[in-house]
């Protein structure tokens, strides 16, 4: 187990000192991986944040719902046995009840509309729920509409679908896009460690056939260039991570000004943990990949 941890520290040891022989090679490879790894990932920041933005700009549509109007002859203790059957629905977050009376008052504020309504011999407006779903994929939410459509004392479900399945599509729009920069300019994090183990093979050369010679095993002489392909990526990758971290400071007071013309007190929300922990995991296993690629091509060990 030493021996297995001592071959291991000095394969990594080299490495760090290959990566430190040519400071200027290495600072503009880790700048090339940064700005390639920075744009998939400064673009999944910006999805998270311009959906927060559009559910925090006051307009109740941006957010999904669902509304429920009971019959005209439920009363009190019907309203109180649909709201508990909701509140105990796995996909409820959120359940608001709005009172006939509540109903009434709002529609005499209006304005036009208190002499209309004072014409009516009785209130007109049932007591209704206002539901937000935890899981708002349009799938989810109409199965549950479905659902508590077949209750009792329920005259009327409404869900308004059609801005459900916009929203969703955008997502998957933006998440597809983020995807497909996120494998396109992966695959250019793979040809610069690639060109890179391959120069660092090169001038290594007349050392690589010594070790053979005095018969060093195959993963000996491997081991080295995966530490360095891996290093080289997980650096770059957290290049990408400080370069995310810029921008979103850049961004930060537009955005706030922005968000103080809707009335809103949204702010620029930097990159996850998860997903900076994510960027840092693909940078090195995709560095350790080109390195992988380009010692199969050109050590033929």
């Amino acid at each position: 187990m030493n021996a297995w941890l001592t071959q291991h520290g000095k394969a990594l040891t080299w490495a760090l000192r290959r990566l430190t022989a040519a400071p200027v090679n290495t600072l503009l490879s880790l700048l090339a991986i940064g700005v390639a790894l920075a744009l998939p990932a400064g673009g999944q920041m910006l999805l998270g944040n311009a959906l927060q933005f559009a559910r925090s700009t006051g307009n109740d549509n941006a957010t999904p719902q669902i509304s429920l109007f009971l019959s005209l002859n439920a009363d009190r203790k019907a309203a109180d046995g649909i709201a508990a059957r909701l509140r105990n629905l796995a996909n409820a977050k959120d359940v608001r009840f709005v009172s006939r009376d509540d109903a009434l008052k709002r529609m005499q504020a209006g304005e036009g509309l208190a002499e209309v309504i004072a014409a009516l011999p009785k209130n007109p407006f049932p007591d209704a729920f206002v539901v937000k779903p935890r899981d708002e994929s349009p799938a989810a939410i109409e199965k549950m509409r479905d659902e508590i459509s077949r209750w009792a004392k329920v005259e009327h479900v409404q869900l308004d679908s059609t801005w459900v399945r916009r929203l969703d599509a955008m997502l998957r729009l933006g998440r597809t896009g983020v995807a497909l920069l996120t494998l396109l300019l992966g695959l250019g994090l793979v040809a610069i460690t690639f060109t890179t183990i391959r120069l660092q093979i090169l001038s290594q050369r007349a050392e690589i056939e010594v070790s053979r010679l005095l018969g060093a095993a195959e993963s000996f002489i491997r081991r080295p260039y995966y530490y360095f392909g891996a290093l080289q990526g997980l650096a770059g990758g957290a290049v990408a991570w400080l370069i995310v971290m810029g921008m979103t400071g850049v961004l930060s007071g537009p955005v706030a000004e922005v968000a103080l013309l809707y009335n809103t007190s949204v702010t620029l929300t930097p990159l996850a943990a998860l997903d900076a922990m994510l960027l840092l995991v693909l940078a090195g296993g995709l560095g350790w990949l080109g390195a992988a690629l380009s010692l199969g091509q050109h050590t033929q060990v």
